[in-house]
């Protein structure tokens, strides 16, 4: 098996902010020129997340609401107490969607649906520099 792997880098505002970031995942893939294997999209830090989803405006804030329904941000968290902080909601939706998407490379593009794309999504409650790292198994 061989593994090429590549970063993609962003900067996010936080607070819930969803970012489409399939075309960066589509580049590094592009790049290798792999016809069939799967990759795996890894967000790095603990509270932010990687799904796939529907990215359109409705689906984006549908997905918003049902986690501040889930996890609201305004509860009495022991993390913020134990830490003197304000992100402990952060910490458990990232921990809810998980760090990582594995898809299917087929015939050298992605695996995904028609309506299907690879979203980041930023919880914390502060703008943050944001890495993804994409390794791709062929």
């Amino acid at each position: 098996m061989t593994v090429h792997s590549g970063a993609l880098r962003l900067q996010t505002p936080g607070d819930g902010e969803i970012v489409d970031i399939t075309e960066g995942v589509v580049r590094v893939v592009a790049a290798r020129e792999v016809d069939h294997g799967v990759v795996n999209v890894f967000a790095v830090g603990s509270t932010v997340a990687v799904t796939t989803m529907e990215y359109e405006p409705g689906g984006v804030a549908d997905l918003r609401g049902l986690l501040e329904r889930l996890v609201p941000a305004d509860r009495d968290y022991e993390h913020n107490r134990r830490n003197h902080d304000t992100n402990a909601h952060a910490h458990l939706r990232a921990a809810v969607i998980g760090p990582s998407v594995s898809i299917p490379v087929i015939g050298g593009r992605l695996g995904l649906g028609t309506w299907q794309q690879i979203v980041l999504l930023d919880f914390d409650d502060r703008p943050r520099d944001r890495t993804v790292l994409v390794d791709l198994l062929c």
